[in-house]
Parts: structure tokens; C-alpha cells; sequence
């Protein structure tokens, strides 16, 4: 399947957009998933560590690696027992392993991809599914997701304004259709914004600049559990307001946003990037059409304002009802 092209393909300096997948599953070693993804993609594979692999293809590093940071930290290091130190490393290694081995999970994430070749992916899922790969549903102690760093058209103040009012207009539409499994809501993997900062956002007067954008998100936002973390992108643009607030070393800086609402559901027939993908390309829309956006906008302000409305009103259900009357392309 060809997965449809969003309105804005190109970034300002001409080049194709593009994005980057991470794909959450258990099922399948490390070694497994780094030779099924090298013969497929005609890679060559290398070892950064015991829970690292990367694969090297024309299009840049797939990186397979277990998805626990201590273990990963801890797998980069020799073992030779020679120092205390060194002893007691191996002795916590050996510790986690298992631990790992149960609860977290192994994760492929691929290189920046053009727009207009991101379908290749659905062909690793597939391969990755007929290998036995599991996903979220498969035991409840799973909390796995499917993650999009699609890459901005451009990174001025009020085109990631656009992006983010967009998101924050139709995020619990977002939410209820991904129908995000129940492990993953109780690990608050990814908290809904605070009200407040979502009503600041959508508000048709809210016009910051840069400087202003990035320090109104860290007062509310000073964490990477968001369905759409934009501190990746903080960080690549102006990394001491960032560091400032955020010492997390995990949060990496990349010129992307970074989706991670859906669930990874590799194990079931047919899945693959379409839903997950379509759903973003709302967001894609909604951004690139700054009328529709101010409306509806607008409307999400005045149902944020009153509390009755909020107590027993249906945002998402409004939001189906606007989108459905406003076809966006």
C-alpha cells in the first residue's frame, strides 16, 4: 500500500521531508531481528554494544536494541573482571538481563526516510510479523508503541505553532482512535497536555515568538511523557532553554516532532503503518490550513472555557462531528 503524501512535502531548502519510524515488539531475539532487517534491506550489520545491533543500508542506520537504557549503558561495557568496578557492572548486567528480557521490549527504529518511500516500512512489519513478532496485546505486562518523527517543513516560531495548536485541537479525537491499550494508560507513557497550556495554545491571539514558544511549553510541559513530544525538536533548536529545564539525557535533539500515541500491534493480521499514519495527516492538514485551524480553534477555546461544557460535553465526539463537516486535503 502507498501511504498518501501530506500537503507539504518539501522543506524549505527543497528537500523531500522526512520521517522516522520506531517500532516496539517482543518475540524475537536481537540477533534475529538484525539478520531478518540486513537480508532484507541489504545491510550490513555491526555491534555497539551486547543490546545494540545496527544495520547499515543506502538509506541510513536501522538501529535494533533493547529498549532499557541502564542495560544498553551497562552493554557497552568490557567484560573482563578485573576491577572492582568492572565486577560489579557484570553482576548488575546479569541482574537486569532477564528483567529485560520479559519487560522491555526489543525496538526497531529506522533512519530518516523520504515522505515518498516511508511505505517501505510496511514491509519490515510484514517480515517482522511472519517471524513471530508480538506487540502490545499480546500479555498484559506489554506496553508497546508505534512511534512517528515526521520532520518539519520548516522550524520558525509559527509554522511549530501551527503544528502543535493542530495537535492539541484534535488530540483526544487522536487518543480515541487509537484506542490506547490499558497497560500503556496506567504507565503514563504519554500524559494528555494540561488543560491550561492547551487552552493558552488554541487561543487565535497566542502568536509567540521562538524564544517565547519554547519557554511556554517547558512551564508545562517539562517532560518527555507527551503524546507529541516536541522537546527533541526544543532541543535541536536551542539547547541551553532546554537544558536549562530538562537534564534528561534520553531526550535527544532531531529537527522532528515526535508522535507516540499508537499502540505497536504487530502481532495482528494486516497492521501496519496506515491507520497511525493516516490519523497524523489530520494533524498534517490541519496545519496547512491556517483558516480551518483558527475555526476550529476557536471553538475548542470556547468548550476549554466553560466548565460545564467540559464536565459533560465530548471533545472528541465535536471534533469527529467538525471533521467530518470540514474535509480537510
Amino acid at each position: 500500500m502507498t501511504l498518501p503524501l501530506p500537503p507539504v512535502t518539501h522543506c524549505a531548502d527543497g528537500e523531500i521531508r522526512r520521517v522516522g519510524v520506531e517500532i516496539e515488539f517482543t518475540g524475537l531475539t536481537l540477533d534475529n531481528t538484525a539478520a531478518l532487517l540486513a537480508m532484507a534491506l541489504a545491510g550490513d550489520i555491526s555491534a555497539p554494544g551486547r543490546y545494540e545491533r545496527v544495520v547499515s543500508t543506502r538509506e541510513g542506520d536501522w538501529q535494533v536494541e533493547r529498549d532499557f537504557a541502564l542495560l544498553k549503558a551497562l552493554g557497552r561495557r568490557p567484560r573482563d573482571g578485573t576491577e572492582l568496578a568492572d565486577a560489579a557492572g557484570d553482576i548488575a548486567e546479569d541482574v537486569l538481563r532477564p528483567v529485560a528480557r520479559r519487560l522491555a521490549p526489543l525496538e526497531v527504529v529506522s533512519p530518516p526516510l523520504p515522505l515518498d518511500r516511508l511505505d517501505g516500512v510496511n514491509a519490515v512489519i510484514a517480515l517482522l510479523r511472519e517471524a513471530g513478532a508480538r506487540g502490545t496485546g499480546d500479555e498484559l505486562a506489554y506496553a508497546f508503541g508505534l512511534q512517528l518523527n515526521p520532520e518539519l517543513p520548516a522550524t520558525d516560531a509559527a509554522t511549530v505553532r501551527r503544528y502543535l495548536k493542530a495537535f492539541l485541537c484534535i488530540e483526544d479525537w487522536l487518543r480515541e482512535r487509537a484506542r490506547v491499550d490499558f497497560t500503556r494508560r496506567l504507565t503514563f507513557f504519554a500524559d494528555p497536555f494540561p488543560k491550561s497550556y492547551t487552552r493558552h495554545v488554541v487561543d487565535p491571539d497566542y502568536a509567540p515568538d521562538l524564544d517565547q514558544l519554547i519557554d511556554d511549553y517547558l512551564a508545562a510541559n517539562p517532560t518527555r511523557n507527551r503524546a507529541l513530544d516536541l522537546l527533541p525538536l526544543f532541543l535541536h533548536l536551542d539547547p541551553e532553554r532546554v537544558r536549562a529545564v530538562v537534564a534528561d539525557n534520553r531526550v535527544k535533539p532531531r529537527p522532528t516532532l515526535h508522535y507516540r500515541l499508537p499502540n505497536s500491534e504487530i502481532d495482528q493480521p494486516g497492521w501496519d503503518l496506515g491507520q497511525a499514519w493516516a490519523d497524523w495527516l489530520v494533524v498534517e492538514r490541519l496545519a496547512a490550513a491556517p483558516e480551518l485551524l483558527d475555526e476550529l480553534g476557536r471553538l475548542y477555546a470556547s468548550f476549554l472555557a466553560e466548565p460545564l461544557e467540559r464536565l459533560v460535553g465530548d471533545w472528541s465526539k465535536t471534533t469527529a462531528a467538525w471533521l467530518q463537516a470540514h474535509p480537510l486535503r
